[in-house]
C-alpha cells in the first residue's frame, strides 16, 4: 500500500544509523543553504532521536542559517521532563548546533487548542516548505502527536484544512499535546521517519498493509504521493 516515494533503509546498528543519517541530513541542510540562503529543519522529541541528534549537532555546517522547530509538543512547561523542547535543547542544540535558531511551541495559552495559532505564527520563521522533517513512529503507528484515538484526528488528517497546529491527546499518556496537521507535515521537501527495534519494524510492516489511515496515522505519510519519505531502521 506504500507508494514509490517511500524508501526503507536498514542499518546494522543504531550507532551506524545515527552517524550515516546525521551526515546525510547535514548535507541536505548545507545544500539548502547554498540554494536558498537558509534551511528549515523540523524535529520530533521522544527518546528515539537522541543518538541521531548527538551526531547531528557536531556536523560541520553553518548552523546560524538553520531554523529548527518541533513537529509536536506536550503542553507542559519547558523545564518539565516530558517537554520536547527540553529534550531538543539538551540533545541537539549544543556544540555547533547551538548557533541554530530554535522556535519553541509552548506558550502562555491555557490549552493547546488556544495556543495553536500563536505556535503556528512562530513557524513563520521556518523556511517553507521545510527542507527536512524528522519524525518518529509509535508502536501504535502514530506520528508526531497524531494519535488514532484522539478526538481531533479527523481534523488533523484533513488535507483541505489550512496548514497549522492542532490540539491532540494521547490515549496512553493523557497529557494534552500540540501537533502539526498532515497538510503542514507534508509541506516539506523530504521526510525521514526514524524507527528502532524489531517491534517498530513490525509496526511499519503492518502500516504498509491494508487498513484505514485513522487506525495507524503513519499510513497517511506512507501512501501520499507528494513528498519523498525515507524510513530508516536499526535493531
Amino acid at each position: 500500500m506504500t507508494n514509490s516515494n517511500v524508501d526503507l533503509k536498514q542499518f546494522k546498528s543504531a550507532d551506524v544509523l545515527a552517524s550515516e543519517v546525521a551526515g546525510d541530513i547535514a548535507t541536505g541542510l548545507a545544500c539548502a543553504i547554498v540554494a536558498r540562503g537558509r534551511a528549515g529543519l523540523l524535529v520530533s522529541g521522544g527518546h528515539s532521536p537522541a543518538r541521531l541528534f548527538e551526531r547531528l549537532r557536531t556536523q560541520v555546517l553553518d548552523w546560524s542559517r538553520v531554523s529548527i522547530a518541533l513537529v509536536d509538543e506536550r503542553w507542559v512547561e519547558p523545564k518539565d521532563a516530558a517537554s520536547n523542547e527540553r529534550f531538543v535543547r539538551e540533545a541537539l542544540l549544543r556544540d555547533g548546533a547551538s548557533a541554530a535558531h530554535f522556535f519553541a511551541l509552548k506558550n502562555p495559552a491555557p490549552s493547546p487548542d488556544l495556543g495553536a495559532a500563536a505556535a503556528w505564527d512562530a513557524m513563520a520563521n521556518i523556511p517553507r516548505p521545510s527542507d527536512i522533517t524528522i519524525l518518529g513512529m509509535g508502536d501504535d503507528g502514530h506520528v508526531a502527536s497524531l494519535f488514532s484515538a484522539s478526538p481531533n484526528l479527523k481534523r488533523a488528517l484533513d488535507l483541505q484544512a489550512p496548514e497549522g497546529y492542532v490540539g491532540m491527546r494521547s490515549p496512553s499518556a493523557p497529557q494534552e499535546r500540540l501537533s502539526l496537521n498532515l497538510r503542514a507535515l507534508l509541506d516539506s521537501r523530504r521526510i525521514i521517519i526514524l524507527i528502532l527495534g524489531e517491534a517498530k519494524l513490525r509496526t511499519y510492516a503492518a502500516a504498509c498493509g491494508a487498513g484505514p489511515v485513522e487506525e495507524m496515522p503513519v499510513r497517511a505519510l506512507l501512501r501520499q504521493q507528494q513528498v519523498p519519505v525515507d524510513v530508516v531502521w536499526a535493531p
